[in-house]
């Protein structure tokens, strides 16, 4: 498979096929997300819809998503600030296998600030 040398709808809703794939079956992240998205195929995909046009938005300036993100993850159960690591490792795996080095690289520049952000606000003492 060729890789994207651009960052587009098509490339990012791919990108959410192969990394929420893998974020289903992760011993440590799986649980979580499954909880959280549920576990049929149909909520799965609102959910992958749901946060491509969130990336959409946050790399193309495009789209249509309206939620609070962090809200959402200040919701979720407590859970260990070393799974954002983890959640970061996934994305960059499926970022590679996707997009060319420099796409990956600026998705993933993106990808660390907003996981650095979230970690600030959900962990504010560490």
């Amino acid at each position: 498979m060729s890789k994207y040398e651009t960052i587009n709808q098509e490339s990012i809703a791919k990108l959410m096929e192969i990394f929420y794939e893998k974020i289903r079956i992760d011993e440590n992240l799986g649980p979580i997300f499954n909880k959280a998205v549920g576990v049929s195929n149909e909520e799965w995909k609102k959910h992958k819809k749901k946060i491509g046009n969130f990336w959409t938005g946050m790399l193309l300036g495009e789209g249509d998503y309206n939620g609070q993100p962090l809200k959402k993850h200040m919701d979720l159960p407590p859970f260990k600030i070393e799974l954002f690591d983890n959640w970061l490792s996934l994305f960059e795996e499926s970022l590679k296998s996707i997009y060319n080095d420099e796409m990956s690289n600026v998705i993933l520049q993106r990808a660390n600030m907003i996981a650095k952000n979230f970690k600030k606000a959900l962990y504010p003492n560490i």
